[in-house]
């Protein structure tokens, strides 16, 4: 399809006829259900241990800071910066990149925030001697009741597995070093909010599992789509220079009857 200013998409397939969401999905949400149910029983254990000697130590403070502004609103500019640059330097994947990672975060983030103000949980800060205390629709008012599940241990896996696999379908072999680098940063973003006494192990758990599905499923449904009306719009901007000081900017055509 050709947008305005004269750019054209690439990946401008016909839609994918394979499901989104597959039976190995519904393996993946119950694989979510086992594990916080595994881990639920050590919630008040790890609690324990990390409000005790690791307190004490200024570097595991230091990274705990630095990784969490990293996740929030690191994330956010992050995405938001890949996604401008993309379009001043008419560099297509990494606007790309920077629109799917964000999308990502933000899908993960409405069903997070749904399930944190229904179940209600109370953080650990709170009292560390009541791991499983939920409240259905606490968390409605209380910023306290809104534990389960861990927002940013699901900003951090969503980006790491947006880019993963959109990196990957560029550079098949870049998984091997991107994968590592991206999992491992969402890793230490999940254990600095249990540092912080933020969120029990089962709340990062879930955040990061939920977070991971997000990026996927985003990543795969732009790719199985490539003429939906978000990638039309926002990648399909261009942004030219005028004159020495401003800026033109250029917007695909989608017609109205579109998808």
């Amino acid at each position: 399809m050709a947008a305005a200013g004269g750019q054209v998409f690439e990946d401008s397939a016909t839609a994918s006829t394979e499901p989104l969401f597959t039976k190995r999905d519904a393996y993946f949400a119950g694989g979510i259900i086992v594990a916080t149910l595994a881990i639920a029983p050590l919630d008040k254990s790890f609690a324990d241990y990390l409000q005790g000697a690791p307190q004490t130590n200024r570097f595991f403070r230091r990274v705990s800071r630095v990784v969490e502004t990293i996740a929030v609103p690191g994330a956010f500019i992050i995405g938001g910066g890949l996604y401008a640059v993309g379009r001043l330097a008419d560099n297509e994947r990494m606007a790309d990149l920077g629109l799917h990672g964000t999308e990502a975060i933000v899908v993960g983030l409405l069903a997070a925030t749904a399930i944190k103000v229904g179940a209600g949980r109370q953080r650990p800060y709170v009292d560390r001697d009541k791991p499983h205390s939920f409240g259905f629709m606490r968390g409605f008012r209380q910023e306290q009741y809104r534990s389960f599940p861990s927002g940013h241990s699901l900003i951090g896996f969503a980006a790491a597995a947006a880019v993963t696999d959109e990196t990957r379908r560029w550079w098949p072999k870049s998984a091997w070093y991107i994968g590592p680098v991206m999992y491992g940063g969402a890793t230490l973003i999940a254990l600095s909010r249990m540092y912080d006494n933020k969120h029990w192990a089962s709340d990062v758990m879930v955040g990061g599992l939920m977070g991971t599905f997000a990026g996927l499923k985003v990543v795969k449904y732009h790719h199985q789509h490539p003429d939906n009306r978000i990638d039309r719009w926002l990648l399909g901007v261009t942004v030219e220079p005028v004159g020495a000081t401003g800026w033109l900017v250029r917007p695909v055509l989608v017609p109205r009857s579109g998808r």
